[in-house]
């Protein structure tokens, strides 16, 4: 009962919107008893606001565990230390309320979910505790796939289960497992019972995009020629959609499969699969011819795509990446030259030279959005994957903070902000009222 009665408290704070409900606390604030300093002071009230947060986890009404995943989101994207602390303290706790909010929460509450459960496994790093996470969500991810078709939440899903398959995947096994998982959403296995369902151009979107990342951790010699065929022959047909961002993810994961090589061992296996009979070399000779013919269609659709013009109602900005993308994936098939990139950090130069990482470093930039600058200044294991050094800084002081990471500290629309602000409040009325009244009591206790 006590441990129900602290939660509902906490999912008190999270729910109140009412500003008026504040208590002046100039006067607490002018205290001479106040002895911690002000950086003290902000890492202990956002270490509670984790606390609250993940009691309210619990709580019965959805909006309130939607809350509390977005406070624990904005937390862990604008200090990484503070995330790493908090979740050698409660990372079973977190993990498997966050499972329950995908089995049992609406389309918002699971996308919020599962976008925690990827920056947890991003925050604790590859270990135990990574391939924990991939084991457990899993099954409650695929199931997650099934319920409802809101394209957003099913973007979610799939980005949760390429970063934790990205983190803790230790085994190839695993990865495919996870890749064949996402590609069953566009191409699905149909049996006698089962209806296909055309999936939307933002879905396909999400999957060929989560498959790609994941493929560029793959060696691509291990994959079977008959799963290479399928999907390069179903990468090229999606050259041809409408959708833009569908022709681009589909650009990009062929630039990933050619960079591999895999196409060409392909061809070389089919070709080498004779086994002396007429009717099997006709096959294999057939396969071959195949196999070379896609590839020139490939490089004539990806032409095309570089030059295209602009058709009515096109935005232009989407039309330049495209563009820009196959003229990239043309030169490097016609000359073999993969894209350099470079891009500023906080003042240090994070750069690539290849599609493989191209595609990984886009993948969690978007993933991470606000918060991908502060895990590429502290988190390790992001570091280790791009080869990035970045200067020793105190990242802690608001001096060292990028222009939007202090918006997002002030701006009072901010998660974290609302819910720090109404935790202030509490703790301020807790402070003056230790001075009157019957909390005075302990006043001595609490200064020897």
């Amino acid at each position: 009962m006590g441990k129900r009665k602290t939660q509902r408290k906490n999912a008190t704070m999270l729910d109140s919107d009412d500003d008026n409900s504040s208590v002046s606390s100039s006067s607490t604030m002018r205290s001479d008893r106040m002895s911690v300093s002000a950086s003290e002071e902000v890492e202990f009230n956002k270490d509670s606001l984790l606390d609250e947060a993940v009691d309210a986890l619990y709580e019965k009404r959805g909006s309130t565990r939607e809350k509390a995943l977005a406070v624990i989101i904005e937390a862990f994207n604008s200090n990484l230390q503070q995330g790493q602390q908090f979740v050698e303290r409660k990372f079973a706790t977190l993990l498997h309320q966050c499972l329950n909010s995908i089995k049992k929460g609406s389309s918002k509450e699971i996308s919020l979910a599962s976008h925690t459960i990827g920056l947890l496994a991003l925050t604790v790093g590859p270990g135990d505790n990574a391939r924990e996470i991939l084991e457990e969500s899993v099954i409650p991810l695929s199931q997650a796939f099934k319920s409802g078709s809101d394209p957003s939440k099913t973007a979610s899903l799939l980005e949760c289960m390429a970063v934790i398959t990205f983190v803790g995947g230790n085994d190839p096994e695993e990865t495919e497992k996870s890749m064949q998982i996402m590609w069953q959403l566009v191409h699905p296995k149909l049996g006698s019972n089962v209806v296909a369902v055309k999936p939307s151009a933002a879905v396909i979107t999400a999957v060929v995009s989560a498959w790609s990342f994941l493929l560029t951790t793959m060696d691509g010699w291990r994959l079977s020629p008959k799963l290479w065929q399928e999907s390069i022959t179903y990468l090229s047909s999606l050259l041809d959609k409408d959708d833009r961002s569908v022709r681009i993810a589909a650009g990009e994961a062929l630039a990933v499969i050619f960079e591999m090589g895999s196409l060409e061992k392909f061809a070389t296996e089919t070709k080498g699969s004779n086994d002396g009979s007429v009717s099997e070399g006709n096959k294999s000779k057939e396969g071959f011819s195949y196999i070379q013919g896609l590839k020139g269609k490939i490089l004539n659709q990806v032409r095309d795509l570089s030059v295209e013009a602009g058709g009515k109602g096109s935005a232009k900005k989407d039309l330049n990446n495209q563009r820009n993308l196959f003229k990239d994936v043309l030169e490097f098939l016609e000359d073999g030259y993969s894209p350099n990139t470079s891009m500023k950090i906080g003042g240090d130069l994070l750069q690539t030279s290849s599609w493989s990482q191209l595609i990984q470093l886009n993948f969690l930039r978007c993933f991470l959005a606000g918060g991908f600058t502060k895990h590429m200044q502290e988190n390790e294991f992001l570091q280790d994957i791009f080869g990035f050094t970045p200067n020793k800084r105190n990242f802690l002081g608001s001096e060292h903070m990028s222009n939007g990471e202090k918006r997002m500290y002030k701006s009072p629309n901010s998660a974290l902000n609302k819910a720090r602000t109404q935790l202030l409040n509490k703790q301020r009325m807790l402070s003056a009222g230790r001075n009157f009244g019957h909390y005075a009591v302990n006043v001595g206790d609490e200064d020897s």
